[in-house]
């Protein structure tokens, strides 16, 4: 035998890396006197997520927003940006983050171009590319036409948008975005979740906080449930919905009334509160979501004249309810 060949041991495949986090909080705590705003926060952000914080009014959302910001310290626990601490790196974590607060003001004695002109100046980026990059940030932002209109006539909607113009000004990995919506019409709404997908496919990192929740459920790749101060959940949306939900209620629609049709329900034992009215059948189901097909199979095997089933969505509005009290401090 070769001995090469006997000295040979059977091949292990490694473990693929765990990915490095953009953003990591760890036990993040801030009081404000006797009142404690953050209470052992923790979760992470992987690079190229939009991250989703959702919370009721009060519920420290902008607390840890304008700490990552490095705008706050915490009162303990830590913070990193891209591996950089907020509280020892903060220069550093200004490079790579672009924040833009629930309360912001414009300038409006100057045009949109002149504006976006003052941030380039004040992240110091040179005078002979400034022209190039207020040019692409208009128009990421589709506010090219409007680049030598006064931003003092400008819409509220306009102005949140040259907001998020100033915010891309100096290219940030991360974005933070505190309850960017709140202000605008419907129209408004769905640009925005438009130009965050699109900077999302360019490679950007989005955390966005909102008490809005129809705003975030198709649009964030993870979340994370804040109330009182604490974490209540988090994860993707798919693994909020496996460990929150107990049940989901359905709804059948009957081309004809079907006598009995509630006895093969109940022979399901993942089906319960069976409620029949004419052609309208309601009930629990408890069961996996994979598994549902076996409950229509057993209708169908039973000859029941099904025409329509409506299943309640699994929302982000229905996790928030189920998971949150609706108390405030």
């Amino acid at each position: 035998m070769d001995p090469a060949l006997s000295s040979t041991k059977p091949m292990i495949a490694a473990a693929a890396p765990r990915p490095t986090p953009l953003v990591e909080v760890r036990g993040l705590t801030r009081q404000f006197g006797e009142t404690t705003a953050l209470r052992n926060v923790s979760f992470e952000v992987q690079p190229g997520e939009i991250f989703g914080f959702i919370g009721p009014n009060g519920a420290g959302k902008t607390t840890t927003l304008r700490i990552l910001a490095t705008l706050l310290e915490p009162s303990s626990g830590e913070a990193r940006v891209d591996g950089m601490c907020t509280v020892n790196d903060t220069d550093g974590v200004r490079r790579v983050i672009g924040y833009m607060p629930d309360q912001f003001g414009v300038y409006d004695g100057v045009t949109v171009t002149e504006y976006l002109d003052f941030f380039a100046s004040a992240y110091r980026l040179p005078r002979r590319r400034r022209t190039l990059i207020i040019r692409d940030v208009l128009e990421l932002t589709d506010l090219g036409p409007l680049r030598d209109r006064s931003v003092a006539t400008l819409s509220q909607g306009l102005k949140q948008r040259l907001c998020l113009a100033k915010t891309l000004i100096h290219d940030p990995k991360l974005l933070l975005l505190d309850e960017p919506a709140s202000a605008l019409d419907p129209r408004a709404r769905i640009e925005l979740r438009v130009l965050l997908k699109e900077l999302r496919r360019m490679g950007k990192t989005i955390i966005i906080s909102s008490h809005i929740l129809t705003e975030l459920s198709d649009l964030c790749t993870s979340f994370a449930i804040i109330e009182k101060g604490a974490v209540v959940e988090s994860g993707s949306m798919e693994s909020l919905a496996g460990r929150s939900w107990e049940v989901d209620r359905v709804k059948i629609t009957l081309h004809t009334a079907w006598e009995g049709v509630e006895k093969i329900l109940l022979g399901c034992p993942e089906v319960g509160a069976v409620a029949v009215e004419d052609r309208r059948v309601e009930f629990d189901y408890r069961g996996a979501p994979e598994e549902f097909h076996r409950v229509l199979k057993l209708l169908v095997d039973h000859s029941v004249p099904i025409v329509a089933v409506e299943r309640e969505s699994r929302s982000l509005e229905s996790l928030f309810l189920k998971l949150t009290q609706g108390d405030v401090r």
